[in-house]
This record gives structure tokens, C-alpha cells and sequence, in this order.
């Protein structure tokens, strides 16, 4: 079915970002809006596929298939009644209500699209985050980052040209050798050495004989804090501290980083770690490019202040939701943490918001409800407490009800996407086919 065209008065409702929050923005108004030709949603994204960015780090470790869980901004858009446009936002127009989006050049270094205009009557900025390396010397020379699909199959490559060059080299490893080093011990830093861990032997066993990987492979978890997943409890921050080191990972807390070499991590305690892949994986910040962007208000990192409904502080008709908006969060006298559930939380608000915007309705506080944090630790465990902020304490969770926990979060996420009849299927399908595959990807 083809997405009605609008009549030219119906509302135009441009969404910047096709993330957590953007896509299942889009998703929700066209099924409303843009099916009955309503209005006109267009969503803008520099991407052409949408990945769920907490399933980063296992693209990166190689444990996921991407060909399962990628999804085509294209055809999502036909399917659920609404328009894609590729391309980056560089600039705004408020008073004549226009989103500036840069030339997209592919990686060929072909122009696809040139500089573009969109008018709205409504802007949603939904850009998330990328990393913050807070100025740290060579950071972005030599260190990865986990921000986009490319940055974790990038990733992905080097890990495994790291394994066949040691394998067929005849002279003995240089120091930095296999040696890889995570810095930031958030759930991400720690979801990623977890599942690097097994994939890494994993890979190795498929014939690279000549490494041995408990003398040989050495991973690195840095955490300037003095324990690692400052988020959760302590009791679980040390469980999972725990496994950590009975998997053999040196985990080096209240370590600041001082710099980043081309095959080491510098200490401001003077130590040096070698290493021949470093991910920086500490700290975030919303997309420079928003920075007072045409008069709006911004924090130190880039974040679009927003009143409790989501619009921003100075401009009634721009919404700014997920990880590049700096929601207010009057229960802990502070600001909603960037967290995947709370922009899909924001998403689904939002649905109805902009229904009661076009209804002539006044708009309704956004109310962030805190279940708690779940940390995948690949195959071996998970752990995680649920219900923070909402039960007097919370209830702490590790092992196997953690990590179907941690599954439910990826559930709700595809079921926002596609609806209980497609998860269904796709989810007993995978459970088939996972059964005759191997989990480690090779290529």
C-alpha cells in the first residue's frame, strides 16, 4: 500500500534522526497520521539502514548476524506511511521553518544528493549521541569509537585481521599484539569485552592453531571510576567485576586515561598498556552541529534543553527527544539519563502529543519511568536491577532472569517496529535457524 499523499494544507511533521527514538517516532505518526493522509512525515537520516545502537558491540565482537536485525529506512517508510530522506542535518531556519540537510557523497565519493531544504509546521531533532572524549590526546587518531553499523563492522575487520597477521607471522608477537584495550566501563565498555572474550576463542578455533588464546589474546577494561558500571549497585558492579577477572580480562579501575598512542593506552599514573586495537567507549555528547544551533538553548554537551513535554525551550513548534535533548527528571531534581528505553519511552509519548498538537489540545508532561539498568555479559551471564527510581530501592537481578530481561528490552524496541505478528514469526524463525549457524561471523 502506498503511503497517501497529503493534501498541501495537511501538517508537515519533519523527524531529524532515525534512531531509538526517531524511527519508532516515524513509525507511530504514519501508522496514525500518515495512513489516513492526515499529514506528511518525513524522516531524515544520514543512514540508509537502522540498527538498534545498544546491539552495537555485538556487531563489533562479531556475536550478530546484522543481515537479521538491520532494517531499511526505505522500505519501513513504505510500509508504515512515511517518507525517508538520506542525508545529515547541518543548519535551521526557525523563522521560515526550514531543516538545512548537507550533500550526501557515498563512500565511492559520488554525489547522491546536493544540498536540501524541508519545510515543517512541527520539527522533531532526534540526532542521539556520539562519543565524548573529552580533548584526551589521540583519541581520534587512534582509537574507535561504537557510534554507527560502519564504526562496529570496522571494528570487526581489524579484530579479525589482528588474529590471521599473528597467525601467519613467523617472528613472536610484538608486545601490542592481540592485546585490545576498551576505555569506559559503562555498559557498553563492558557488554563488549564480555562478548570478545568468546568470540575472539571462537574465531581462533576454526583453525588459527598457531595462537594460543589464553597466552596470547589479552583484553583491557579502563574505568577512570573506581569500579566499573558505576549505574548499577555495588554488589553487582563487583559480580560482574568478578567474572570479568575469572575470564581473564584485566580490568584496571580509577585509571584515567592521559592519552592514546598508535599501539598503546597511556595512564595518567605514568603506566602504558599496550594494545593493537583501542575502543573509546566513555562518555557521551549530542552531535556538535547542534551547539546554539539557530538561537536554540544547549547544555555543555550539546544537548537541546526541553521543557517536561519535550519541546525545546525556545521554540514551540521543535521537539527534541532521546540522547540530544536534555529532558528534566523532577522525581531525582535532574535530567532523564540517554538511555534506549527512555527515547522510546519519549517516542511513544510523543505519538500522542503530536495527535493532541494537530487536535488543538494542550500537550501533556512527559513522566520518565526508570526500569532499572540490564548489562549483558554474552553468553556467561548478565546482570542488571529493575524498577529503580520507581519501587522504595530496587530489585537486583543477575544470571538467567537478567539476560531474559535484557532480551524483553530488544523485544519491545521490534515490537514498537513491526507489531506482535512479525516479532512472532521473526523471532521463531531465528530460533530455528540459530540452532544449524555458527555465532561467530568470519567475514
Amino acid at each position: 500500500m502506498r503511503t497517501p499523499t497529503p493534501n498541501p494544507s495537511a501538517h508537515r511533521i519533519v523527524i531529524v534522526g532515525g534512531g531509538a527514538a526517531g524511527l519508532v517516532l516515524a513509525t507511530g505518526l504514519g501508522n496514525s497520521l500518515g495512513r489516513k493522509g492526515l499529514a506528511g512525515i518525513t524522516l531524515i537520516d544520514k543512514a540508509r539502514t537502522h540498527i538498534w545502537k545498544p546491539k552495537l558491540h555485538e556487531i563489533a565482537a562479531g556475536s550478530m548476524d546484522v543481515g537479521r536485525h538491520e532494517l531499511n529506512y526505505l522500505a519501513q517508510a513504505h510500509w508504515h506511511h512515511f517518507h525517508y530522506r538520506l542525508g545529515e542535518m547541518n543548519g535551521l531556519d526557525r523563522a521560515n521553518k526550514l531543516v538545512h540537510v548537507a550533500p550526501f557523497i557515498d563512500e565511492d565519493g559520488v554525489a547522491v544528493t546536493s544540498q536540501q531544504s524541508f519545510s515543517y509546521d512541527t520539527l522533531v531533532i532526534a540526532v542521539g549521541s556520539r562519543s565524548n572524549d573529552f580533548g584526551t590526546p589521540g583519541v581520534d587518531q587512534h582509537a574507535l569509537k561504537l557510534e554507527t553499523l560502519a564504526d562496529a563492522e570496522r571494528f570487526h575487520r581489524r579484530m579479525l585481521d589482528a588474529c590471521m597477521r599473528a597467525h601467519a607471522q613467523t617472528g613472536p608477537l610484538q608486545p601490542e599484539q592481540l592485546q585490545v584495550a576498551v576505555i569506559g566501563a559503562g555498559a557498553t565498555g563492558v557488554e563488549l569485552v564480555a562478548q570478545l572474550h568468546r568470540t575472539t576463542r571462537e574465531v581462533v578455533a576454526f583453525g588459527l592453531d598457531r595462537i594460543d588464546p589464553e597466552r596470547d589474546i589479552k583484553l583491557h577494561l579502563i574505568e577512570a571510576a573506581d569500579r566499573i558500571l558505576p549505574a548499577l549497585s555495588p554488589r553487582l558492579s563487583k559480580g560482574a567485576h568478578d567474572l570479568l577477572d575469572s575470564l581473564g580480562i584485566k580490568v584496571h579501575t580509577s585509571a584515567r586515561v592521559s592519552g592514546v598512542g598508535a599501539d598503546s593506552v597511556q595512564l595518567a599514573s605514568g603506566e602504558v598498556i599496550p594494545a593493537e586495537l583501542v575502543v573509546w567507549a566513555a562518555g557521551i555528547k549530542a552531535p556538535g552541529f547542534l551547539k546554539d544551533i539557530d538561537g536554540l538553548e544547549t547544555n555543555r554537551i550539546n544537548q537541546l534543553a526541553v521543557h517536561q513535554n519535550l519541546l525545546t525551550t525556545r521554540d514551540d513548534n521543535i521537539f527534541a527527544l532521546g540522547d540530544c535533548s536534555a529532558c528534566p527528571w523532577p522525581e531525582k531534581n535532574g535530567f532523564v539519563p540517554p538511555r534506549a528505553q527512555a527515547a522510546n519511552q519519549q517516542a511513544s509519548h510523543l505519538v500522542k502529543q503530536i495527535k493532541r498538537r494537530l487536535d488543538g489540545k494542550p500537550l501533556e508532561p512527559y513522566r520518565y519511568r526508570d526500569f532499572g539498568s540490564l548489562v549483558s555479559l554474552g553468553d556467561y551471564s548478565a546482570v542488571g536491577s529493575l524498577m529503580g527510581g520507581i519501587m522504595e530501592g530496587s530489585l537486583f537481578i543477575d544470571g538467567l532472569v537478567a539476560r531474559v530481561m535484557y532480551t524483553s528490552l530488544y523485544k519491545m524496541h521490534e515490537l514498537a517496529l513491526h507489531g506482535v505478528t512479525k516479532v512472532t514469526l521473526e523471532t521463531l524463525t531465528r530460533a530455528i535457524t540459530r540452532r544449524t549457524e555458527s555465532h561467530v561471523k568470519l567475514h
